[in-house]
């Protein structure tokens, strides 16, 4: 199905509609979201998304349908693995809770260019070389082979060469002045902290890019639905950090689903590069006669493979440890941090859940419990967290 100039100009006009609605209506008075707001909005975006390939399978047929939804849950999948790395980056320049929505919209803004970009670059590259299914499908396998490998410590680390060149040939404050990018310091004007951020997660955007667009372009090659998928995507990415900051810690498999949807579709483009070939030293130039794999069942194995991963995660011992571990010790730092927040409320939610954390992991078997790293070092930052509440409680 060919989509008219028409129909592209309404979409993106409903896209870039839906960022200001964000923008000035949730982001421009910096504000914690309560959970009730961040899941109430999490689900209009997703019934939007979903709204949206019904309607692309009613008028568009059912493989524009089937290729929409696949790119959709594939891109929305990958969208939540980059939340740990927002989540890092985030704590790591210790972003004040009530200015981390705008540093969020603006990765998704800026993450929406970029992957816009790559998705007509990576179109016209189709057009024009059918072999470039087997780059994509190699991208897509090392990628695999990466998200298996044990993450490093400092993985995410705001102290990267972009941010060290910035603080090197610019005036950088240490300190936030609210959402603003640049203040005054000493009667002159400097970068804040919150522009550092804005740029690392930028950066990490186009990292994102090399393997979230040539995931896509493994179920569909349609631009439209490349784009559209892409977009609704990453559309509630925001409310969602707020929803699930949570229960990140609990997803421990998610990376592993990843890595097999990701080699899932790495091995059908390469199979689609064999049906379609044109490279003279692979089999003289002609078409490798090659069993395809139908978008449907692309879909199927994609939901199928996220539902056990995120099941399994959930039920697994080994993950309530860790996220409870992490809990307290993320929730026991915020505490003590007085820049992470002026919102008292939100400092005794921060208080409340550290303190649930803590029972949840007495009721835990020693043997995982065990298992957790710097337990001396948590213990102390709990004992800390627990002495400034009794001295100043937030209530």
């Amino acid at each position: 199905m060919t989509v008219s100039p028409l129909i592209w100009g309404l979409t993106i006009v409903l896209i870039l509609g839906l960022l200001a609605f964000d923008y000035f209506f949730h982001i421009r008075k910096a504000h914690v979201p309560k959970l009730q707001e961040a899941a109430l909005w999490s689900a209009i975006y997703v019934g939007l998304a979903l709204l949206f390939g019904v309607g692309l399978w009613i008028f568009g047929g059912t493989q524009m349908g089937t290729e929409y939804f696949a790119g959709y849950v594939t891109e929305k999948a990958l969208s939540v693995d980059n939340l740990f790395v927002f989540l890092i980056l985030i704590a790591s320049f210790r972003v004040p809770r009530e200015d981390q929505q705008k540093v969020l919209l603006f990765g998704i803004v800026f993450s929406l260019l970029a992957r816009t970009g790559f998705i007509f670059l990576g179109a016209a590259l189709i057009n024009s070389f059918a072999w470039v299914f087997y780059i994509f499908g190699l991208i897509l396998l090392i990628t695999a082979g990466n998200l298996l490998k044990p993450e490093k410590e400092d993985e995410g680390s705001a102290d990267n060469f972009i941010i060290r060149l910035a603080r090197k040939f610019f005036h950088t404050s240490e300190h936030y002045d609210g959402d603003k990018l640049f203040t005054q310091e000493d009667g002159k004007r400097v970068l804040t902290p919150m522009l550092l951020v804005m740029v690392a997660i930028g950066g990490t955007d186009l990292l994102f890019a090399l393997d979230s667009i040539p995931a896509i372009f493994g179920l569909t090659q349609n631009v439209y639905i490349v784009f559209t998928a892409t977009a609704f995507s990453l559309m509630g990415l925001r409310q969602l950090y707020f929803l699930i900051d949570g229960l990140l810690d609990r997803l421990i498999y998610l990376s592993y689903g990843l890595a097999a949807i990701l080699a899932f579709i790495g091995v059908k483009l390469v199979l689609h590069a064999l049906h379609e070939n044109n490279l003279p030293f692979v089999n003289g130039g002609e078409s490798v006669p090659v069993l395809e794999i139908s978008t449907g069942l692309s879909l199927a194995v994609i939901i199928g493979v996220l539902a056990v991963t995120v099941v399994a995660s959930l039920l697994s011992p080994a993950g309530k440890v860790q996220a409870a571990v992490s809990g307290i010790r993320h929730h026991a730092t915020e505490y003590l941090d007085l820049t992470y927040t002026v919102d008292l409320t939100e400092r005794e939610r921060v208080y409340t859940l550290m303190t649930a954390a803590e029972q949840d992991i007495r009721k835990m078997p020693l043997k995982h419990r065990d298992k957790a790293k710097d337990v001396d070092e948590i213990r102390e930052l709990v004992r800390r967290a627990h002495a400034e509440h009794a001295k100043f409680p937030a209530k």
